[in-house]
């Protein structure tokens, strides 16, 4: 338990001290975020603030999670954990994606980047990778950090997925998730407060997990889940560079993530639902990221069909935003819904572990 602290110290600690040096840095060299012109009036005044800050919520991950390990040296701790290492390459990779996206957006000062295609194809080509390397590496016992079987708590007993049918299933995941985070990061702190409710429900997750492991205590209702420990710690990590990056993001921002932040984050969620077999659990954890993204999707489905808007504007914050809502109304609402669905996916994980063992 307390290297989990530690590693959620260390990557706020990391975050809250980088991330001002980029604001700097990125201040001398003009790289201020486009603003889009058919969003919000009131955004138009957050033209040219910082972006790219993501870069310090990745690097305070990777600081939080490999100093922790370093501090565990002490307590007999056993290294970085395949599962882990391979989320966290997934979460960089995107963040590379992202970091493209927003380069090319600074470098023709304009609120597009990589096109559609250009943006999916890195998406794809980061989830196949991860797809097929989720599914080596067993342990002692046999077990990958991935499955082929659908999961909400654990593993469904119903026949698995063919592999290439598992590897298209982890593409639309990872596209799921880093589109809605990235969808979700249009208001200064939202994405970064929300994620970070996700992810500290994700740690108690799973060292819940490493507590009833069935590696360490095989009977009714123990997890099937490969490095638990080693993943609360990783979500801790991510959770204290999010609130670390906050510190600076919270309105009125002095820096935005951007999509070097946003993608990132979103394959981070994606990942983790995989190896912690909780692909249908994350839909109450991250409500809200789904809340997001199903309303950019019904907004373009009602339009087409019949050129009517259900919402004022998509993303819904846009919505609540032309409603005549303060900005912090609608960001602390917001996180107040990811909160709930965080609480509530809690709830019910436990309450199947109770199932279990009853």
């Amino acid at each position: 338990m307390i290297l989990i602290l530690f590693a959620g110290g260390i990557a706020l600690a990391a975050s809250i001290l980088l991330t001002p040096i980029l604001v700097e840095q990125f201040s001398r060299q003009g790289l201020g975020q486009e603003i889009r012109l058919e969003g919000p009036a009131s955004h138009r005044s957050k033209r040219g603030t910082p972006t790219m800050g993501g870069v310090a919520i990745i690097v305070a991950l990777w600081v939080g999670y490999l100093g922790a390990h370093v501090v565990g040296i002490g307590y007999d701790a056993d290294g970085p954990s395949v599962s882990a290492l391979l989320v966290l390459a997934l979460t960089t990779a995107l963040g590379g994606v992202g970091f493209l996206d927003d380069y090319i957006k600074l470098r023709n000062k304009r609120s597009l980047g990589l096109t559609a295609k250009a943006k999916y194809v890195g998406q794809i080509g980061a989830a196949v990778v991860f797809a097929v390397l989720v599914l080596r590496f067993p342990d002692r016992n046999g077990t990958t950090p991935g499955s082929t079987h659908l999961s909400y708590v654990r593993d469904f007993a119903v026949a698995s997925m063919p592999v290439t049918v598992f590897v298209l299933f982890c593409g639309v995941l990872v596209i799921a998730w880093s589109n809605a985070a990235n969808l979700t990061d249009g208001l200064d702190g939202l994405a970064a407060g929300s994620m970070s409710l996700a992810l500290a429900a994700y740690t108690v997750i799973t060292f819940w997990q490493y507590r009833q492991s069935c590696e360490l205590d095989p009977r009714m209702g123990c997890y099937d889940v490969r490095d638990p420990l080693d993943l609360a710690l990783m979500c801790s990590a991510a959770a204290g560079a999010c609130i670390g990056f906050l510190w600076w993001n919270a309105a009125p921002a002095k820096i935005f993530m951007g999509d070097t932040g946003s993608l990132a984050l979103g394959g981070l969620l994606a990942g983790l639902t995989i190896v912690t077999k909780t692909e249908l659990l994350a839909v109450v954890i991250g409500a809200l990221f789904v809340v997001e993204a199903a309303s950019v999707v019904i907004q373009v489905a009602v339009f087409r069909t019949n050129g009517q808007r259900v919402f004022r504007m998509a993303p819904i914050h846009h919505h609540f935003e032309l409603a005549s809502w303060p900005e912090t109304t609608v960001i602390i609402r917001l996180w107040l819904l990811t909160a709930i669905g965080s609480t509530l996916g809690m709830a019910l994980f436990y309450n199947e572990y109770l199932s279990a063992v009853g």
